[in-house]
């Protein structure tokens, strides 16, 4: 028996869950845990319902932090949102104190799954989920920047008229302003993206991937759904044993960061070593950097 229990029913918690009931079978259990009691009761309410279309077995329920004890994945997508004008990591101090009293409840119910971590600043929310929880660093993954590199296929794709599972390209480091484009490794089928566009174009998807969720709070005052897909495909991953190499936040170098990480049963096995250029080189150890000075920010 699966069960993933998800802490925090908002936009990104809701939009995961609904993900999650259409796959059928992933799982045979989902919890959730929301300040909001009475919504959580029409969501699941709702929810099952929209089972039915899928043929379900999948119970959907409002429960509580008991409901952790058992449980393979603990989604924590609880948190203040990104404002118009802010940058992620303004999300720190706002944040540190909710998923401190998250992990407090969640590891007092004897938890020993995974927690699997949304909230922004993904990287040093999952560096302190890590630290409070006392698991194993392997257990506490971060949605990282595999939205990024989902953003990133999706602008190359528009521009190179190439289906995207043709492209294979990779943002790594912090997911936010920091992160960068690992142009030396990135393909279109076998050839090298760098002889299919040119260096300019190519800055400039660059800088557009960085800026498109700063485009989309504008317009609507939060992303959603591309997150909550990142979330369902580490989901499949860990309880499919699927083994898949994924960039999501890890722990490397006494921090968490955006990686390519395998990940399947057990979560994060291993992390992949990249022979980075050095000036991608330099744009990993600024990233390093930028990680380090927010997590030493918010242990002051």
């Amino acid at each position: 028996m699966k069960k993933v229990v998800v802490v925090g029913c908002g936009n990104v918690g809701l939009a995961y869950v609904n993900n999650l009931v259409a796959t059928n079978g992933l799982v045979n259990e989902i919890v959730l845990i929301d300040i909001n009691r009475d919504k959580i009761l029409g969501e699941a309410m709702d929810l099952n319902h929209a089972g039915v279309v899928f043929n379900s077995n999948i119970n959907v329920k409002a429960g509580s932090y008991k409901d952790c004890f058992n449980a393979d994945i603990v989604v924590i997508a609880a948190g203040l949102n990104q404002e118009k004008g802010e940058t992620r990591l303004d999300l720190i101090k706002r944040n540190k104190n909710i998923i401190e009293s998250i992990v407090d409840e969640v590891m007092s119910n004897g938890f020993g799954g995974i927690f699997l971590v949304a909230t922004n600043p993904v990287d040093i929310m999952s560096y302190y989920v890590k630290m409070k929880s006392g698991l194993p660093a392997g257990k506490v993954i971060g949605t990282g920047t595999l939205l990024d590199i989902e953003r990133l296929k999706f602008l190359l794709s528009q521009k190179i008229k190439i289906n995207t599972e043709n492209i294979h390209a990779y943002v790594l480091g912090e997911h936010g302003d920091s992160s960068f484009v690992v142009w030396s490794k990135s393909t279109v089928g076998m050839v090298p993206i760098l002889n299919t566009v040119s260096k300019d174009d190519l800055d400039a998807i660059e800088t557009e991937v960085k800026q498109l969720a700063y485009k989309i709070i504008n317009y609507k005052d939060y992303t959603n759904y591309g997150v909550a897909m990142c979330l369902l495909k580490i989901t499949k991953a860990i309880l499919k044993d699927e083994n898949l190499v994924l960039n999501v936040s890890s722990f490397v170098d006494d921090i968490y960061i955006g990686m390519p990480s395998v990940v399947g049963i057990g979560g994060v096995k291993g992390t992949m070593k990249i022979n980075f250029t050095e000036e991608e080189k330099e744009k990993y150890e600024n990233s390093k950097r930028v990680i380090k000075e927010a997590i030493e920010s918010m242990e002051v």
